[in-house]
């Protein structure tokens, strides 16, 4: 009767020794965490698909700044696809897949979540060169340029995931310890040198890129503001350009800081203070990470007129007639 009740338990009753044991979520809370998770991961597909598909499509949007947009939708719509998906199943029953699909999972998580980090640096970057240097930006911020910086930093966040996943790559399934899981484990060394390098090194570049932004900017806002309002038109076409980078600035700082709140608990509880936390505690860090993904296309419909009308003409099916392509979203 014992053995009866612990393999209705087990994820492979028949490999009794070797077996994983089913997830203990009560089923009821198993669905309603599927239902909310689905949910999320399609809106976040769903929106991050229209961000690619009007910055890929719109020839007016295809400046430096969206570009780097499109790169944090890429890694958005890759987590909000892929991602999420792989996880509820991961948290909520066992694990049915193969080890080579787990490692490939990983990869494809860590993989996204750098490129996420490093584009906020470009972003970050961007906007400093943009409100800092504004005579400079059209010379040094080009579409090349950035065309250029968002594959170097693609190329060298996967290299880098080769090498720190390399053990679990060459050789997938070695952190299991029984059948049904999908996990991998993390030496200390290389725990601390992955924490600085994809956390606290480019939070520190950012933190001290838009705190120059935000001074410059205020200062730049005061000024316009206690201008007089009889100035020349080439003044007042000056400071419409000054507006709209400074809204630029905010909106991209506000991306900035969800940023940094969804992935400060993960890094800070669960590296920093306990390594050994519950698991149910490092899934909900590790969902409030993904979070991020849903809440990005979120920040561009609210601050971005032309996301807004780029998405009706793609859900009205406009882009479909001819010469769409160079509609004025902007």
């Amino acid at each position: 009767m014992m053995e009866t009740q612990i393999g209705a338990e087990l994820c492979f009753p028949q490999l009794f020794n070797r077996s994983c044991r089913r997830p203990t979520f009560h089923w009821s809370e198993a669905v309603l965490l599927n239902i909310v998770l689905s949910f999320i991961s399609l809106i976040t597909v769903s929106l991050n698909l229209l961000i690619i598909i009007s910055v890929s499509y719109f020839r007016k949007l295809q400046k430096p700044t969206n570009i780097l947009i499109l790169s944090l939708a890429v890694s958005d719509f890759l987590i909000g696809f892929f991602v999420i998906p792989f996880e509820m199943l991961r948290n909520t029953s066992c694990w049915m897949f193969e080890d080579i699909t787990c490692s490939f999972y990983y990869y494809v998580a860590s993989v996204s979540l750098s490129a996420s980090i490093g584009t906020i640096v470009l972003i970050s970057a961007d906007r400093y060169v943009a409100i800092c240097y504004p005579l400079h930006y059209p010379t040094r911020i080009t579409l090349s340029r950035i065309k250029r910086c968002v594959c170097l930093c693609w190329s060298c966040v996967a290299f880098y995931v080769t090498v720190f996943l390399k053990d679990e790559l060459i050789q997938p399934g070695r952190s299991n310890s029984c059948i049904g899981e999908c996990t991998i484990s993390v030496d200390y060394m290389s725990g601390t040198f992955d924490l600085f390098i994809t956390f606290l090194f480019p939070v520190t570049v950012i933190v001290v890129l838009y705190m120059r932004v935000f001074v410059v900017a205020v200062t730049q806002a005061r000024a316009m503001y206690s201008h007089n309002r009889s100035v020349t038109l080439q003044l007042s076409v000056q400071q419409q350009t000054k507006k709209s980078e400074l809204k630029a600035a905010r909106t991209l700082g506000v991306l900035v800081v969800a940023y940094l709140i969804c992935f400060c608990p993960y890094y800070c509880c669960y590296y920093a203070v306990d390594t050994s936390i519950s698991t149910s505690y490092a899934s909900f860090w590790f969902f409030l990470i993904y979070f991020n993904s849903f809440l990005n296309p979120m920040i561009y419909a609210l601050f971005y007129p032309w996301f807004r009308k780029a998405s009706k003409h793609i859900v009205t099916l406009q882009i479909l007639k001819p010469g769409s392509s160079e509609a004025n979203i902007l």
